[in-house]
């Protein structure tokens, strides 16, 4: 009667956690560079030619597919390759991209006061996105961007 039980324990414990597993990982999603440096390679293994190392922590990408403990991931340039998935977090990250300087602002609002003016190729932690800007957090400092300057934002 035991082993019985404990089987079927098993079995509802597999049924619930096999769709949860599915949503959570569902591609395409975001996700950012967690380590200092990570390879990227022409495919799904160690065995895999390097073509990429990348040393940007927080760096945003966007996660195309999933073989096992690798993730076919594009970058801000739009460079395709396979990373080890234990190298990726789920941390919502952006860089700030076009020509010239983004400002930063202390509301959404284009009249709100100038808090910094940031270079194209900044990272940043994201937080919400409204009505055309985007809360960031850089080293402590938050503000606001304009959504079109970042890479990162809304749906992968």
């Amino acid at each position: 009667m035991f082993r019985l039980s404990r089987a079927v324990a098993c079995l509802l414990i597999l049924a619930v956690a096999a769709p949860l597993s599915g949503q959570d990982d569902d591609v395409p999603y975001w996700a950012s560079i967690r380590s200092e440096v990570v390879n990227m390679r022409v495919g799904p293994g160690t065995t895999y030619r390097i073509d990429w190392v990348y040393k940007r922590p927080l760096l945003p990408v966007k996660v195309l597919r999933r073989k096992e403990g690798w993730r076919l991931v594009e970058d801000p340039d739009g460079t395709q390759g396979w990373m080890t998935g234990g190298l990726l977090s789920r941390k919502r990250t952006i860089i700030v991209t076009g020509e010239g300087l983004a400002d930063m602002r202390k509301e959404a609002a284009g009249s709100s006061p100038l808090l910094w003016r940031l270079e194209p190729g900044v990272v940043a932690a994201l937080g919400e996105c409204t009505a055309g800007w985007c809360e960031v957090e850089i080293r402590g400092h938050k503000g606001f961007v304009r959504g079109d300057r970042l890479w990162g934002t809304g749906e992968p």
